[in-house]
């Protein structure tokens, strides 16, 4: 478990699956800026035991102090790239909830991998997930037109980064020596 402030990020177990495979087919808990997934326990499953074998990634519960799991943030390996992303229930958004994540697993990432940049991708007119990827230390890279297809259009995404230089030290984890 890793220990911030406010939250703490637990690993995802598969016997937790469910609880991801319910949240991403509920509609609300994905949003308007998120495509509609509607995948089964099955394909949650299939891509845990893919992660695990190939380490390329890794799924973490957002939860308060008091072990209530309010979101999920992951990240994951393609092509040599890491990229994290991130969601909070409806309720828990706008808390700083987010935020905190963010900067926890970037801390968590380049205190354990040898990286030297993360990425993630947003909604361009998603403006409270930009503000935690900038809040975070994330710049602004561009944007990547007609680049995913969700609610029957294809849609513009936002590419932000940290690379290692610019966060020079943790924000929320304790660094051991």
């Amino acid at each position: 478990m890793l220990k911030g402030k406010k939250i703490n990020l637990n690993l995802v177990e598969k016997k937790e699956l469910s609880v991801l495979a319910a949240w991403f087919n509920d509609l609300d808990f994905v949003g308007q800026f998120e495509p509609i997934p509607q995948e089964s326990l099955g394909d949650w499953e299939k891509r845990y035991d893919d992660w695990a074998s190939k380490d390329e990634g890794q799924c973490f519960f957002i939860e308060k102090k008091d072990g209530k799991k309010i979101g999920v943030i992951m990240h994951v390996k393609t092509g040599g790239r890491v990229g994290i992303g991130y969601d909070l229930l409806g309720d828990e958004r706008g808390k700083g909830c987010g935020t905190e994540a963010v900067e926890m697993i970037v801390d968590y990432l380049f205190l354990t991998k040898n990286i030297v940049r993360i990425q993630a991708e947003t909604d361009p007119e998603n403006k409270a997930s930009w503000r935690v990827l900038e809040k975070a230390g994330f710049s602004k890279e561009g944007l990547m037109r007609k680049a995913f297809f969700s609610h029957g259009q294809w849609k513009d995404t936002a590419l932000y980064s940290i690379l290692k230089e610019d966060w020079k030290e943790p924000k929320i984890l304790p660094q051991h020596n």
